[in-house]
């Protein structure tokens, strides 16, 4: 409860800094929050936000999944094997810090501009976050819980399902909030190559049209988006961790 309490106190301050921000350069490029927000409002009334809201948020999941099927099955292989960790550590060295951006044209020369591009775009640049995030986690899980459940008989499915995924979760959910965090970021990027509908696409829309408050309007549909997302993250993880309620 407290670090939501924390949330809506820095939301405060970074309002009113807005506010003041505008009103000392007082130009056009520097909309008040209050006109921004109400931009926002009369989008969502009318109806003009809610298919690129769907839309983006279709992108999202399907690049998490994209990349989050393998990310998990690799980084539960490579945490819990020392030859597959050999296999796969030197995948997550050569991908992890290559400039994926830079790939951009590439991906889209080979998979053409179209939704697939979009969605592997992202996928491709958050799936070492998870791999990485995910494999650490499984291979901090202490090894006298493995051999105590191994004592009572258990097999590798029953250390799975009953050790390793439930002392792995935690760290996924850190990997799911890191790669909400840049998939949104990367979500931008991906909206503005010849798109007609996203978030990104009306952010770069209002921007050609000089449209300032529409586009710092648009900017707060995306990042309100990347909050909710955010916040059922903490639900799923409130749900599905009940051992960590009281630590947070």
């Amino acid at each position: 409860m407290k670090k939501y309490i924390g949330i809506v106190l820095v939301l405060f301050v970074f309002v009113l800094l807005w506010h003041i921000v505008s009103v000392l350069v007082s130009r056009p490029i520097m909309p008040a929050p209050i006109a921004v927000t109400s931009r926002l409002i009369s989008f969502a009334v009318e109806g003009r936000l809610w298919g690129h809201v769907w839309i983006s948020i279709i992108r999202i999941f399907l690049a998490l999944a994209l990349a989050g099927i393998p990310a998990v099955i690799l980084g539960l292989a490579a945490g819990r094997s020392n030859r597959l960790n050999l296999l796969i550590s030197p995948i997550i060295y050569v991908l992890h810090p290559l400039p994926k951006a830079a790939f951009i044209p590439a991906i889209f020369l080979f998979f053409g501009i179209g939704e697939f591009s979009r969605i592997f775009l992202i996928a491709f640049i958050i799936f070492t976050h998870m791999l990485v995030t995910i494999r650490d986690s499984v291979k901090q899980v202490p090894a006298e819980y493995l051999e105590a459940v191994r004592s009572l008989g258990a097999g590798r499915l029953t250390l799975l399902r009953e050790v390793i995924i439930p002392a792995a979760l935690p760290g996924f959910f850190t990997s799911l909030r890191i790669s909400l965090g840049v998939a949104v970021a990367v979500l931008f990027i991906a909206e503005t190559f010849i798109s007609v509908n996203g978030l990104g696409h009306l952010v770069l829309d209002a921007w050609l049209r000089i449209s300032y408050v529409e586009m710092y309007a648009a900017i707060m549909a995306m990042s309100l988006l990347g909050l909710v997302l955010f916040f059922l993250t903490d639900l799923l993880e409130y749900l599905l961790c009940p051992w960590r309620r009281t630590s947070s």
